[in-house]
């Protein structure tokens, strides 16, 4: 079982825990599915700007020392889910909700818990990409690198 399989069965009780044939995530569709709702937050040609633009908003929440932490080397600080919806939005949170078919009080504490574990995987030298974290495809090929590590 890999990391993000794992963060979603603790999160989701237990129902994303078995990794499906194909790639499917248990109860919330397949792996496309999650790298398509959260490619808006972190991809270069997302609605949010990139990893970049993410921690610009962050930043101005005053929580630049959070989402520093999960990008740089050593602990991931602890971000809850009421603090994603001020930073990100309720509207942005309602769509991610929305492609993964799940309710926002469903999503926050899963987004709370696989957000920092994502982004410090995919900032492994401890610091953004000049060049970002690249396209929806560039991020679906991170995730599944991510599920297959154990």
């Amino acid at each position: 079982m890999g990391l993000l399989d794992s963060v979603l069965g603790q999160v989701l009780g237990g129902g994303a825990q078995q990794q499906q044939p194909g790639g499917g995530l248990g109860g919330l569709g397949d792996l496309g599915g999650l790298a398509g709702a959260l490619g808006g937050l972190l991809a270069n040609n997302g609605e949010q700007g990139g990893l970049g633009g993410l921690v610009t908003k962050f930043e101005q929440a005053g929580m630049g020392d959070v989402i520093g932490s999960w990008i740089g080397k050593g602990e991931n600080a602890p971000v809850s889910g009421n603090q994603l919806n001020d930073v990100l939005g309720s509207d942005t949170i309602a769509a991610i909700a929305s492609k993964l078919g799940i309710n926002a009080q469903t999503l926050l504490p899963m987004l709370a818990t696989m957000l920092p574990a994502l982004i410090d995987h995919l900032t492994p030298h401890g610091k953004v990409p000049e060049e970002g974290v690249g396209n929806h495809d560039d991020l679906l090929a991170s995730l599944s690198g991510l599920l297959q590590k154990g």
